[in-house]
């Protein structure tokens, strides 16, 4: 079976034409708001798993923070300025352009390591500068990003 013209022909994952194959998706998943949270990032032209992290005590937005910046940062240690990260997440989106987790989530002993790694990737955000592009992910036009967990009722 063919795909629809306006489907894209040299990736695995059937993608809509205007989404960028050299492009990996993240995304994040939380059972309860905080509960145990977890993010993955998925290569869009191959299918493959590229990181997954967790679960861990935390929230959704923290983790779509967070995955965005793991991404970002892989990229920056192999080098690779031209390959685009796509997230479902405005509001993650908007937290990585400024550099901060906005999170109201209680620091506890329970999330104080997540807060840990939160500080580092706020720090990693300051100290570094990326260009590759950054890009939400439009679920309404597209459907779920690739690196969705596949959780939702």
């Amino acid at each position: 079976m063919q795909n629809p013209p306006d489907y894209r022909h040299d990736t695995v994952l059937p993608l809509p034409i205007e989404v960028k194959a050299n492009a990996w998706a993240v995304d994040a998943a939380c059972s309860g708001n905080p509960g145990p949270m977890e993010y993955q990032c998925i290569d869009l032209a191959t299918g493959a798993q590229v990181f997954h992290f967790g679960p861990l005590h935390g929230t959704n937005n923290i983790g779509e923070f967070l995955a965005i910046v793991h991404a970002l940062a892989l990229l920056d240690k192999q080098g690779d300025t031209l390959r685009t990260v796509y997230s479902d997440s405005y509001n993650a989106i908007l937290w990585v352009n400024k550099k901060k987790c906005k999170t109201t989530l209680e620091r506890t002993a329970e999330t104080e390591y997540l807060y840990q790694v939160v500080e580092r990737a706020e720090k990693w955000l300051k100290t570094h500068s990326f260009k590759n592009p950054l890009l939400k992910w439009e679920t309404k036009k597209w459907g779920e990003v690739p690196a969705d967990f596949g959780r939702k009722k």
